[in-house]
């Protein structure tokens, strides 16, 4: 009987042999997950330097396009903040009025091939806004009943010269902000002129869904 035992215990694995089946099986697993993380971190350097790269092209293309802004940035017609151009609105309009005025026009036609030139770049579009201050539409003004109304005829009236002077309709588009966005205080007559104004700022492209 007791020799019976034995043999039935003797054909039991030993203890080491499943203690080295474990750890086998843990090295295997650690091995795995240690060419994953290297893996992952192969993938994250390599789309972090792409991201630089991309980084460096664009502020670079931003350079070109501030040269190219230098001579009406210093007269103060223009002005350049987080990457939107702004243009006061007396330079390019008459108070309460959408019509363009020479000098606006002359402005815009020379703003037209950098601009061009950075949103084919970029495969991006050129978004032109019109802002206004909060003074209502003075009385008797029958073209336009309020603020909204003149700064998205504005903004149309930018946007068709640059697409008279050469930008590619495809590639510019209007808004309106009527007052909502102003950069100054509306308490002062300077302040109220410098949020009367048109901006143009690039803006991604919608990509179309591949059918």
């Amino acid at each position: 009987m007791s020799r019976e035992l034995d043999d039935g215990l003797s054909q039991e694995p030993p203890i080491w042999a499943i203690f080295g089946d474990l750890m086998t099986g843990m090295v295997g697993v650690f091995v795995l997950l240690l060419i994953w993380a290297l893996g992952f971190q192969l993938e994250l350097a390599k789309s972090l330097e792409k991201e630089v790269a991309q980084r460096e092209v664009e502020q670079q293309r931003r350079a070109v396009l501030e040269e190219a802004l230098a001579a009406p940035l210093a007269s103060g017609r223009v002005t350049l903040r987080d990457g939107r151009i702004g243009i006061s609105g007396s330079v390019l309009f008459s108070l309460n009025s959408a019509e363009l005025q020479q000098e606006g026009r002359e402005l815009l036609r020379s703003l037209i091939p950098p601009l061009k030139l950075f949103v084919q770049e970029n495969d991006q579009l050129l978004m032109v806004s019109g802002f206004t201050d909060d003074l209502p539409i003075q009385q008797g003004n029958l073209q336009f009943s309020d603020n909204w109304e003149l700064s998205a005829q504005r903004a149309l009236t930018v946007t068709r010269a640059l697409i008279d002077e050469g930008m590619p309709a495809d590639s510019v588009f209007a808004a309106a902000f009527g007052d909502q966005q102003p950069v100054a205080a509306n308490s002062s007559e300077d302040g109220r002129a410098q949020n009367r104004r048109v901006e143009m700022a690039p803006v991604p492209r919608v990509k179309q869904e591949a059918k």
